[in-house]
């Protein structure tokens, strides 16, 4: 048996100029297959809070990984790891410029791939509120992760809506609005034009299905609204920076026997605490 639950994002350009941002978060546990061997071209931390494995790094050195423990993944540095029945982690995906700085203040550490924790309750309540955050909605939304906002109904009929052939110009006649009302709004809740929201969630979902999924890549681009493959796995390329197949080499979490035509609920995570807690 296993569990999985993952949202990935897309941020934009000017996102990414903050210095750091998420590009993905996720919750699993259970029987889950061995990762890698794979390179990434972004961070993810892996907190682990149950159970056990290995890991091992570019040099062939194996590590046990005892929980509580967390596993570093950075850019351009081969991994592969292999958790046990019993392994409980949760992830964050995130890139940008502040990681050069946290890694000289050693907040990341690049040499030390897997660090012993005395203990992750903190680390997993981290990452709990931004799943909590991004199961709400549309995560791509001027909100605290701490906090439980009552939604912007704007932002959470575009997201409901995004897969759907609409121009801007219709989904704002589905509010009773003009297209430039529709722009004010979601500048307002989102920080950005209504088509670039709504190309972050359509991409986001597309990211979801092909790590989750063996769809094949045109199935994918149908599901989020691309009736043209091409186009879809161009505009991929150009936002993501790799194209959709390589996206699913890195991230492709497909179990046997487990994900083939869906993708778990955004709405429904699995519990944010350890499976065994009460």
């Amino acid at each position: 048996m296993h569990h999985t639950w993952m949202r990935y994002f897309s941020p934009a350009p000017v996102h990414h100029r903050l210095g750091l941002v998420c590009l993905g978060v996720g919750l699993q546990h259970g029987e889950l297959p061995t990762v890698g061997p794979r390179t990434l071209d972004h961070h993810v931390a892996v907190v682990v809070s149950a159970g056990g494995g290995w890991f091992r790094g570019p040099d062939g050195h194996h590590h046990t990984v005892t929980a509580p423990a967390l596993l570093w993944l950075t850019p351009g540095v081969p991994h592969h790891y292999g958790p046990d029945p019993s392994w409980d982690e949760c992830f964050v995906d995130f890139t940008g410029p502040a990681t050069a700085t946290y890694t000289e203040l050693g907040y990341i550490e690049p040499d030390r791939p897997v660090v012993p924790l005395s203990d992750a309750t903190g680390a997993r309540a981290t990452v709990g509120r931004i799943a909590r955050a991004a199961r709400r909605g549309n995560p791509l939304r001027r909100a605290r992760a701490d906090l439980a906002p009552d939604g912007d109904p704007v932002l959470h009929a575009l997201a409901r809506d995004a897969f759907q052939p609409l121009s801007v110009a219709e989904h704002a006649a589905r509010h009773g609005m003009t297209p430039a009302e529709l722009r004010a709004a979601v500048r307002r809740g989102a920080g950005r034009s209504p088509k670039d929201y709504l190309l972050g969630i359509r991409l986001g979902r597309a990211k979801e299905l092909l790590a989750a999924t063996e769809l094949p890549v045109a199935a994918v681009a149908r599901r989020v609204g691309y009736d043209d493959p091409a186009y879809f796995s161009r505009l991929f390329t150009r936002r993501v920076g790799m194209a959709p197949v390589r996206f699913r080499e890195q991230q492709g979490r497909t179990l046997p026997g487990g994900w083939s035509d869906r993708i778990p609920d955004p709405d429904d995570p699995p519990m944010i605490e350890p499976p065994h807690a009460t």
